[in-house]
């Protein structure tokens, strides 16, 4: 699939799924916005990226640094057509009984809110420009509770509800919504999750988890025209025809 001509804003690229998209996108032509805390990881992504892709430092918690960043992507690229709501923590693990109120309301930050900041900041953009692509990196934890995971599972549910919202309202602006549950992927939150010992993810091997690369190659095709029929809700990876429209092996 060729994206050339076409701009992605990607939030939480400075690793794993991000990161991978990045990459991913910017092979298929894309010009690419890397939008992370992590200042040194994006950097060095972009750089070796070329000339087609812009780090832009930002915390998706803060509603003005999400619309900053917005607008530097269109500045520098005169738009944005697909955002990817991919920033999400997961860290500190903890049952809601000695659970850190503070800790947990960053999980919804981000997670949540964060998801919210970007779409509210790159409608005004698709809707001048008679369309575009959210998608968001949703989890099985969306739809089933997870021991431990109150603050994950919470967030990452009503960023679900909130992107079937996103369908409801603009689907007739031409802004196309859904939301992609990868199941376990093998980035750096898996190896919080097994050093945590809680619950039953925490117990899979390393070699249980699906490479980055596949929720970044599922992302590329939700971008087309062939994912049509699944606007509006959240395709599971864990779906062996969907792997199989995908080409992922």
């Amino acid at each position: 699939m060729q994206m050339k001509g076409k701009t992605v804003l990607i939030t939480g690229a400075s690793r794993g799924i991000g990161a991978e998209a990045g990459r991913v996108f910017a092979a298929a032509g894309a010009k690419v916005a890397l939008v992370a805390r992590s200042h040194d990881q994006i950097d060095a992504l972009a750089d070796a990226l070329g000339e087609n892709a812009i780090a832009l430092a930002c915390d998706v918690s803060e509603f003005s640094q999400v619309e900053q960043a917005v607008a530097d992507c269109a500045d520098r690229f005169g738009g944005v057509d697909v955002l990817i709501g991919n920033a999400g923590v997961i860290d500190p693990i903890f049952h809601l009984s000695n659970a850190d109120p503070a800790a947990w309301s960053k999980a919804i930050d981000i997670n949540l809110k964060g998801v919210f900041y970007g779409m509210r900041a790159v409608l005004p953009l698709m809707r001048a420009a008679g369309g575009g692509t959210v998608l968001t990196v949703s989890s099985g934890a969306a739809s089933n509770p997870v021991e431990a995971w109150s603050h994950y599972c919470a967030s990452k549910a009503g960023a679900k509800m909130l992107t079937e919202c996103l369908h409801l309202e603009e689907s007739h602006h031409g802004i196309r919504a859904m939301g992609l549950s990868p199941g376990t992927v093998a980035t750096d939150m898996q190896r919080s999750i097994k050093a945590s010992g809680i619950n039953p993810v925490s117990q899979l091997e390393w070699e249980d988890h699906i490479p980055a690369d596949w929720p970044a190659r599922a992302l590329l095709w939700m971008s087309s025209p062939d994912a049509d029929e699944f606007l509006g809700t959240e395709i599971s990876l864990r779906r062996d025809d969907i792997r199989q429209r995908i080409g992922l092996t």
